[in-house]
């Protein structure tokens, strides 16, 4: 009864017209959505992918928790959720991080590979919410900083260590490693966008200023979902060719 009136009182908040508040919303409905399917089908898999399955969930489902609190953030202030981004990032990118070396273990992948990864995320991370949140009259130098970190992660799973692990595993793997690693490549390179649209800094003058919380909405939408499913297609394929 208390999730109906709670239901209710969003939906008579939400203005038809304001398009921001309408993506934190359909992104906390799509987020709990996909974290309740891959829960729901841990049971089909064997021990060897019921944890990228898992962990699968666990992105959706902490992404879903945060959208909760920004969409009502945002309803309240109507100002982006900054802090509660972060947040959610910080929890949810490593993780999917993480996803890289579980899908890699066949091939003999290390935990280093998964901790580098990691490690490299949070830098892009914290040192992007200095510069949007805390250093702002620095942004363009802590947006250089955090793009490094990222341009490390692409090089790492395109061309590094774990493309070579991808190769040599071959089959789904590999052609699953390459969706992710377009996931990467493509679809984060929206938070810098994002980034740049919020902050100010020498692109300024060249792509101007705009709502970043649409640009953030729609994107991790897209590839905390997709790279869920791109990871349960996989599990599918090897879990049939076992059984």
């Amino acid at each position: 009864m208390n999730s109906l009136l709670l239901f209710a009182d969003v939906s008579s908040k939400l203005d038809p017209t304001d398009y921001v508040g309408f993506t934190f919303f359909v992104g906390s409905m799509a987020m709990m959505a996909a974290s309740a399917f891959f829960f729901l089908s841990l049971s089909q898999f064997d021990n060897k992918w019921r944890t990228s399955i898992l962990v699968s969930g666990l992105i959706t489902f902490i992404a879903a928790v945060h959208y909760f609190y920004m969409r009502d953030y945002w309803f309240a202030n109507v100002e982006s959720p900054t802090f509660f981004r972060y947040v959610d990032w910080l929890l949810t990118v490593p993780l999917m991080c993480v996803e890289f070396y579980l899908i890699l273990k066949v091939a003999g992948a290390k935990k280093s590979l998964m901790w580098k990864l990691i490690f490299a995320s949070v830098v892009m991370l914290v040192t992007g919410y200095f510069g949007e949140a805390v250093f702002m009259s620095q942004a363009a130098l802590w947006g250089g900083i955090s793009g490094i970190a990222y341009f490390y992660i692409v090089y790492e799973i395109w061309l590094g260590g774990a493309k070579k692990l991808a190769v040599a595993a071959g089959g789904d793997i590999l052609n699953s490693h390459k969706i992710l690693c377009w996931f990467v490549l493509v679809g984060w390179a929206i938070y810098p966008l994002g980034y740049m649209l919020g902050t100010d800094g020498w692109y300024t003058s060249i792509i101007g200023t705009g709502s970043v919380d649409v640009v953030y909405n729609i994107a991790d939408a897209i590839n905390k979902i997709g790279f869920g499913l791109v990871i349960y297609a996989l599990a599918v394929k090897k879990q049939v060719v076992h059984s």
